[in-house]
């Protein structure tokens, strides 16, 4: 499974704590930087790859194919996706099947089916909300550092793998 985040320069403000009476002051810096991080995540083992780019273009799912056939060498890939145009346009198509990737494109409008979206959901509250940092790219590190830290059995967990519910699985 594959997707990808953006993360932005003001993190989600979900709650903050201030004394009674008194109003909390929350930094916001004006910036529009974002980043945008690639995850693929193996749903048999939990394994993860996760790729940080500034733009997301018809070229950066190119290299994150790369990025992938390059950790799972030799492995017979079958990779679901959505349909985002990056990732429909020819050139990355050509480069999937170039690398013997096969592109399986999940439904439109069902982030549901997406285990790597339900990865996202569950760890970058956490890992951002609520927490200005220093940078749009300390930000990033962090959430691909939460996830890494995560076992592959709470990978698959968090991704609502192990559900029982989970749609491949039936």
């Amino acid at each position: 499974m594959l997707d990808e985040l953006i993360v932005l320069e003001t993190p989600p403000l979900y709650s903050c704590y201030a004394r009674c009476g008194e109003q909390k002051s929350i930094p916001i810096l004006g910036g529009h930087a974002r980043r945008i991080v690639h995850g693929a995540i193996n749903i048999g083992t939990g394994d993860i790859q996760l790729l940080i780019t500034p733009q997301w273009n018809r070229f950066t799912p190119q290299d994150f194919l790369h990025v992938i056939r390059a950790h799972w060498r030799g492995w017979h890939i079958v990779l679901f996706e959505d349909r985002g145009s990056p990732h429909t346009a020819t050139e990355s198509q050509q480069c999937a099947a170039q690398l013997g990737i096969q592109i399986r494109c999940l439904p439109r409008a069902t982030p549901e089916l997406n285990a790597m979206d339900h990865l996202w959901r569950q760890t970058k509250g956490p890992a951002l909300a609520s927490c200005p940092s220093s940078s749009v790219d300390q930000s990033a590190l962090t959430l691909c550092r939460d996830i890494i830290a995560l076992s592959p059995q709470e990978r698959l967990r968090k991704a609502g793998v192990l559900s029982g519910n989970f749609w491949l699985t039936k």
